[in-house]
């Protein structure tokens, strides 16, 4: 039955994921309250607990419109503050496993471009607006109240170690890759939880650095790997961020990971698969030290095949599916998630609210769940899944699209369409798709990084000015 009297929300986690879900139950119940380990910062500083904040970050269209479906203007603000809206594949200088991407003059889609911190400053800020929503740092969440059946609250620790019981109607877990979900509900007595793990090895380096030329509508610059080469797979990313910044992420396999050297950092981008990113770095002003992570294996819990799932619980972003970051899909995914749980409890706080959200939000995962594993399995040093026939066919497949795509603005589009998240992969299958993939790209391969007449000019620029005076 529908509630009666006053209903409660309790969201464990002040990640992103965490304030998007707030956002999108705060019109629906009385009260929201955050339950966060660590002290949230004021403005666009760092948050402890999260380590993958060093290392890029960006909002595929599918994320971003999701978020500004949550809370309306964010996207003005973001740019206001700094971020960049990067049009797909305009503004962007891709070395593919299949060649160059061209820079198409109509672009389909975007990404929204900025540091970690600034874009969980401007969410957080807009969501803790709402005098519904209230956030209690500090504290742990260290269990579930109710039973198989029912979640009926949460059981918190502070700082000092006590325990209270905060009893709600809604409790959602948004505590990201650690998450505790899974023994939480081993200790409720709901077994069964299937589990995917899929690690290619591949280790992160981080840093930012004072960009060389001003960053407004400056490109993305990417190298990706190419798991058919005989080497251990490494690639990298330059983003324009805020404050005339770029902020630069290096990854590579087991046998080549980056390390924190920062002497070591632009010999090893120049030992991608071009030279690009370290020919950039050059004139570049390191700001930072350079930071790694090892945490970047694809991990979902598959909590939508429970049954019976238990009534009052919801878990969400990271807590269902971690996602390797060199697909920057995983803000996007939670954003998407947060969105079918609105939309759902909009009808109200019925008993089956929690098991249809929790099958909605695992809709949300496929798409980008299957890019990322269906790239990493191919890689020699991955371990949890090797492929298998139908992966290896599906691989030549896509392979073949993307090389189309270099010259097929038509392929482009379809490629783009699911990696932006408005699309599933089945959508690459489509009778258009496999026909332009048969006829193969109309234009002649790029032989080297299209850049613009004035980023060349700017560029020249910069050579000369470096040059050894005589």
């Amino acid at each position: 039955m529908p509630r009666r009297g006053p209903a409660r929300a309790v969201v464990i986690g002040g990640s992103i994921a965490g304030m998007l879900a707030a956002a999108a139950i705060k019109n629906h119940v009385d009260s929201v309250e955050i339950i966060e380990a660590y002290e949230l910062p004021e403005g666009a500083a760092p948050r402890t607990g999260v380590p993958q904040a060093v290392h890029i970050h960006f909002l595929q269209t599918g994320g971003a419109e999701a978020i500004e479906a949550l809370l309306p203007g964010i996207t003005d603000l973001l740019l206001a503050a700094g971020a960049h809206r990067i049009p797909v594949t305009t503004n962007m200088v891709i070395y593919s496993p299949e060649g160059w991407y061209r820079r198409w003059k109509h672009a389909t889609h975007y990404l929204i471009t900025a540091s970690r911190d600034l874009m969980d400053s401007i969410v957080r800020g807009q969501v803790l607006k709402d005098p519904r929503v209230s956030v209690r740092t500090h504290t742990k969440a260290v269990g579930l109240l109710g039973n198989r059946r029912h979640v009926t609250g949460v059981r918190v620790r502070g700082s000092d170690g006590t325990e209270e019981e905060l009893r709600a109607e809604l409790v959602i877990d948004a505590s990201g890759r650690g998450s505790r979900a899974p023994q939480w509900l081993t200790q409720l007595g709901i077994t069964g939880l299937t589990e995917d793990n899929i690690d290619s090895g591949l280790a992160y380096a981080s840093r930012f650095y004072r960009a060389p030329v001003a960053t407004r509508n400056w490109p993305v610059i990417g190298v990706q790997a190419d798991p058919r080469l005989p080497r251990p797979g490494n690639a990298g990313g330059i983003l324009p961020i805020e404050g005339d910044r770029w902020h630069v992420s290096l990854m590579g396999a087991p046998g080549g990971h980056p390390t924190s050297d920062p002497d070591a950092f632009e010999p090893y981008a120049r030992t991608l698969r071009h030279p690009i990113m370290a020919d950039l770095l050059k004139h570049a002003e390191p700001l930072t030290d350079v930071r790694v992570t090892h945490s970047t294996a694809n991990r979902r819990y598959y909590y939508e095949r429970l049954n019976p799932w238990p009534v009052g619980l919801v878990v969400l972003g990271d807590s269902v599916a971690a996602f390797n970051p060199l697909y920057g899909h995983g803000m996007s995914v939670a954003a998407q998630g947060a969105v079918a749980l609105r939309d759902l409890i909009s009808t109200g706080l019925t008993p089956d609210l929690a098991r249809r959200a929790q099958r909605a939000i695992g809709h949300c995962v496929d798409t980008a769940w299957a890019l990322a594993v269906g790239t990493d399995i191919h890689f020699p040093t991955t371990v949890g899944k090797p492929p298998n026939v139908a992966d290896r066919l599906l691989h030549r497949y896509v392979s073949r699209l993307s090389r189309t795509a270099t010259g097929s603005f038509h392929a482009a589009t379809a490629l783009t369409d699911v990696l932006a998240l408005q699309a599933p992969p089945t959508s690459l299958v489509k009778p258009s798709a496999l026909l332009t993939a048969l006829i193969g790209p109309l234009r002649p391969p790029l032989v080297r990084p299209q850049f613009t007449a004035t980023e060349r000019r700017l560029l020249n620029t910069l050579e000369e000015a470096a040059a050894p005076s005589e």
